[in-house]
């Protein structure tokens, strides 16, 4: 009976998966026939073999990212094969030209920024940082309410702007969910924990160049352009836009969700019994403080973020702290999909293409502040569709060629409103763990969806201008 079912199992996930093949294939060769096919007429516009060839690799890209039909990390490494192959070989592109730019992106010093984040993350973690953070906030707001909830948010967004949004809000929830167990899936403060920490998560990462991805990919993008952003540039303007929205998003919860009446019973949330050698905690507060010490202060040393970000990456493994297991499950596939994004927008910028689209744009009969301003809202709507990484990979290539000052603003404004996608649990990883909790319904996401939606792009529009004009 039991090898029956084991059987019976193996062979319905056999089909399962064979179905998923199926369907991922019969997608992929969809998307390269709509590349093929979107080709063929533009190239009837006589731009250039190179040109038609990177349209295709773009068309293909977003096609794929959108669909889905390989991992977006995939989609990255498919981007620099493709543009290697064509730029590197005259089987595409009869004149060969150096492919050393998009093979570089590897060692861009975005990469390495978000690498040393990523190890500064997994420290925090190994060393239980990361939830003494979240006691630390139990014991500074107390169980008030509001109180609480605003001391949840803003710990939240303070940690996700030097931990990954996704490990902050996991640590965060399965925190408070004793409490809210307690609580009711029907209290609204439990809908308030729920939908307010895993947005303070997603917006919070817009403080740091480390914090959310499309922040790198603008810095980096701007960086090919001959415009270099600092560690602390980049903070001016992000830190109090994040904190902001956070604020304003905390008191239209408070407004929308009325729970003055909900008990807080803070005796529901267990203590942590795990030990942590002192030794290593104190390792990773020193390499924390060294680290961002040295990445604030770049523009006095003048050391690159590029060597300073092998500061946690030698520490953290000196001491043990971080070691080859933990080395090998860090998020690697981010840093491929960003290396692709920023390989696709060097092409775009390279052969003229980006340059094409937005002359394009620029002759519309609207001013370049409108045009702007759609840039920002298609970046939050794409966002919600699509992974922010791949939204903000396609946007900010294009936004660099608009005329000065918005070629510098409009990127970072794309970027920070990608990082604003919260209108569907699939739109963000931190909603995906919200929601896997059983406690929500996929209509509770849209109050906060909508919210952003409408606030992230004038929030970023006229931060970024001020510090455009004020500040750059």
């Amino acid at each position: 009976m039991a090898t029956s079912d084991t059987r019976y199992a193996a062979s319905k996930w056999y089909k399962k998966m064979k179905i998923r093949w199926l369907f991922n294939t019969s997608t992929f060769i969809g998307n390269f026939v709509i590349a093929l096919i979107l080709t063929y007429f533009f190239s009837r516009l006589n731009y250039g073999i190179a040109i038609d060839y990177v349209f295709f690799v773009g068309v293909l890209a977003v096609g794929l990212w959108i669909t889905e039909a390989i991992p977006p990390f995939a989609v990255g490494i498919l981007i620099i094969m493709l543009l290697i192959f064509g730029f590197g070989t005259d089987y595409v592109v009869p004149e060969t030209a150096p492919v050393d730019i998009y093979v570089d992106t590897w060692t861009s010093n975005v990469i390495w920024l978000l690498l040393g984040g990523f190890f500064l993350a997994q420290g925090m973690k190994e060393v239980e940082l990361d939830r003494w953070l979240f006691r630390f906030t139990i014991r500074r707001f107390g169980s008030e309410p509001k109180q609480l909830l605003m001391g949840l948010m803003f710990v939240t967004a303070l940690a996700s702007m030097v931990m990954s949004n996704t490990a902050t809000t996991a640590m965060m929830i399965s925190s408070i969910l004793p409490l809210i167990h307690v609580m009711g899936k029907k209290a609204n403060y439990s809908k308030a924990l729920l939908i307010g920490i895993p947005a303070a998560a997603s917006v919070g990462g817009i403080g740091t160049i480390i914090g959310s991805t499309p922040n790198a990919i603008a810095v980096g993008a701007l960086n090919e352009m001959g415009l270099t952003i600092t560690f602390i540039d980049w903070m001016v303007v992000g830190f109090p836009t994040g904190l902001l929205l956070v604020y304003v998003f905390y008191r239209y919860l408070t407004y929308k969700l009325k729970f003055d009446k909900d008990a807080v019973d803070l005796s529901k949330i267990p203590e942590s019994d795990i030990k942590v050698s002192p030794f290593k905690r104190k390792a990773v507060i020193t390499t924390l403080v060294a680290t961002i010490s040295l990445w604030m202060t770049e523009p006095l040393h003048g050391i690159p973020v590029a060597a300073t970000s092998a500061v946690p990456i030698l520490l953290l493994t000196l001491t043990q702290v971080i070691n080859a297991e933990q080395v090998r499950a860090l998020p690697w596939d981010t840093l491929m999909l960003v290396a692709g994004g920023l390989a696709l927008g060097i092409a775009l910028v390279d052969v003229g293409l980006a340059k094409i689209i937005m002359s394009q744009i620029n002759n519309l009969p609207v001013a370049v502040v409108v045009v702007a301003v759609l840039f920002s809202l298609v970046g939050v709507l794409l966002s919600n569709v699509m992974s922010n990484t791949a939204a903000s990979s396609i946007l900010i290539p294009l936004a660099v060629s608009l005329s000065a000052p918005f070629g510098v603003a409009v990127p970072v404004i794309v970027a920070i409103t990608c990082s604003s996608s919260l209108l569907l649990p699939v739109s963000t990883p931190p909603n995906a763990i919200a929601y896997a909790t059983g406690m929500l319904e996929q209509k509770d996401f849209r109050m906060g969806g909508v919210f952003f939606i409408i606030v992230a792009p004038l929030a970023a529009f006229v931060s970024v201008m001020l510090w455009v004009l004020l500040y750059i």
